[in-house]
């Protein structure tokens, strides 16, 4: 056969596909021959292209050639071990950067830590000027620990053009490292020799930060706004370490940014996500929809906005943002119109909502959209259309197969069939005996029809099977309050749950509960009052509503208790809360 360079081989390779698995891309070059290819002097020689480009001049003999292809070719059905070996002993004899480079990306894929450590000091050996390579042994030697072997790489990195740019990837080559101390040492090291350089101080900020050197970090982070005032990056890590010991306080900065740097988008982002996190709704809705006029062409912004305002229940405004995310071509899985369905059934457009339901007809929201379609047809009294919504559904888990026992019990739950929601699931439980969703809904059904024991018996098995379940605490905890008079227990189950949701109003209604049945009046009312700033929901009106009356403000009670009825008219606690105190 003809000999040809590796030269040549390599353009051939690399026209061949990469690894099945982990493909790596590399850029064939144009190369010629000095001797036709009939000549049968012996090997050809390189022309003098090939020497200027740095390249080896390697005559391809057939035991390499026959390596070459074992290696590709293993490397195509996904052998990546005898591909890494084959390329390993390549990379050694011809010393080609190409080869290396590819060695050393296949050794990094089959995770062999030394090769691919040997192959990034060869490869930077070959061709010290280039930046993957110098790229790829600091990741190496940081992944191996060896932070100070990597420092004087880094040094060279940061000689370059945009020392600012290498800085910025310091958080993400340190990450692999469990050496802080180290990182930060080396990192403070090298920010010293750019004290003019905000990308430093954040880098330095960032290593300070993980030492476990907070105001260090927070220094740092002050230099940083110092040398280049309004920049993003360093007022969300700013904002990030205050909010480590007080979110108020990182609010109260995000905010004050803002009035100075009004277009800073990311920080504003960044400040309507902590807002909701803080229940302070009304503001997040103003800063998410600023944000939606400002980036008309995010999605994710529309869609972001679009569920806040429906959360709030201000319905004109969700389906606007919701409309619009769908225009740019957010589908998530169905999700859009999801809630673009779920804004219809709440302005009570019954037959949009139904389309809106029915438009989904794959993905993540398929099940929940007929699941919400079916109820929206209970509640209407359409019971006959809704069990067959259910029943059209073909579950393509088991996952969904549980979504729709649930709304099946759901439907039965709102024809008030309390002994048929119980026997569903109870064969449910049976078929499923660990599936703590389940045993909750089981436990619930069993309270309806007076048999504590059963409750009891599920929710403390979904404890054991899921210890941080807030809510299954919460419901055995409001269950003794309510139904017995083992308020002691009751109290240990509800400080497990509020300590695992410190903002859950229906954790906090159960414990403004537990102190009313106790007796302490105040401690109640502090309770459920913070329950219904957090959510209107009917029955936290009839707790909080009793407790004012027994306090004496029966007034206020009786107006809590009128509101929340015209909002609920059909609510079972709260009607009956009306008749015990004759409203």
């Amino acid at each position: 056969m003809p000999r040809l360079t590796l030269l040549f081989l390599m353009l051939c390779g690399l026209i061949v596909s990469g690894c099945a698995q982990h493909r790596v891309a590399a850029t064939p070059q144009k190369v010629e021959t000095a001797q036709s290819a009939d000549s049968q002097d012996g090997p050809a020689e390189p022309v003098a292209t090939a020497m200027e480009t740095g390249l080896p001049a390697i005559a391809l003999t057939d035991d390499l050639l026959f390596q070459f292809l074992v290696a590709e070719i293993a490397g195509q059905r996904g052998m990546l071990n005898l591909a890494k070996e084959g390329y390993l002993d390549l990379a050694r004899k011809t010393r080609d950067p190409r080869v290396v480079r590819r060695a050393a990306e296949i050794a990094l894929h089959s995770r062999d830590q030394d090769a691919a450590l040997e192959l990034s000091r060869l490869w930077i050996d070959i061709d010290p000027e280039s930046e993957r390579a110098r790229q790829t042994l600091v990741i190496m030697l940081i992944a191996e620990g060896r932070v100070d072997d990597a420092k004087p790489h880094l040094e060279k990195m940061l000689e370059g053009d945009n020392p600012g740019a290498v800085f910025m990837q310091f958080p993400t080559l340190f990450s692999r490292t469990r050496d802080t101390a180290a990182v930060h040492r080396v990192v403070r090291e090298l920010a010293q020799q750019y004290p003019k350089l905000a990308e430093a101080r954040y880098a330095l900020a960032h290593a300070a930060l993980i030492a476990g050197f907070s105001e260090e970090a927070m220094e740092a982070l002050g230099q940083a706004d110092r040398i280049k005032p309004g920049w993003e990056p360093a007022a969300l890590m700013r904002a990030q370490l205050l909010a480590k010991s007080s979110r108020s306080d990182a609010m109260k900065f995000l905010s004050a940014f803002l009035d100075k740097h009004a277009d800073a988008r990311d920080v504003r982002l960044a400040y309507a996500r902590m807002l909701v996190g803080a229940s302070q709704f009304d503001e997040a809705h103003k800063q998410f929809a600023r944000l939606a006029s400002e980036l008309p062409n995010s999605s994710e912004t529309a869609m972001a906005a679009g569920l806040l305002a429906l959360q709030m229940g201000k319905l004109g405004d969700a389906e606007t943002h919701l409309s619009r995310a769908l225009e740019l071509g957010q589908e998530d899985g169905g999700a859009v119109r999801y809630y673009l369905g779920q804004a219809a059934e709440e302005r009570k457009d019954y037959d949009l909502a139904a389309s809106r339901y029915l438009g989904i007809t794959s993905g993540e929201y398929l099940v929940g959209s007929r699941t919400r379609l079916a109820s929206m047809y209970a509640r209407q009294g359409r019971l006959d259309e809704a069990h067959a919504v259910l029943k059209a559904i073909e579950p393509a888990n088991d996952v969904q197969k549980v979504q729709l026992i649930q709304a099946e019990a759901d439907l039965l739950r709102e024809a008030k069939d309390h002994a048929a929601v119980f026997a569903l699931l109870d064969a449910a439980v049976k078929e499923r005996p660990d599936h703590v969703d389940l045993l909750y809904d089981h436990a619930m059904a069993a309270e309806k029809l007076d048999r504590l024991g059963v409750l009891e018996e599920d929710l403390r098995k979904a404890i054991r099977l899921k210890p941080d379940y807030a809510h299954a605490y919460n419901a055995l905890g409001y269950t003794l309050v309510e139904r017995t008079g083992r308020l002691d227990e009751a109290a240990e189950l509800l400080d497990k749950a509020i300590s695992l949701a410190p903002e859950d109003p229906f954790i906090l209604d159960s414990m403004g509960w537990l102190h009313y049945r106790k007796g302490n009046l105040d401690k109640a009312r502090e309770f459920l009052e913070r329950a219904w700033r957090l959510r209107q929901d009917p029955e936290i009106a009839a707790h909080l509503g009793e407790v004012l009356w027994m306090k004496g403000s029966r007034e206020e009670a009786s107006t809590l208790w009128q509101g929340s009825l015209r909002s609920h008219p059909e609510n079972e606690v709260l009607i009956e809360i009306l008749k015990k105190f004759k409203q």
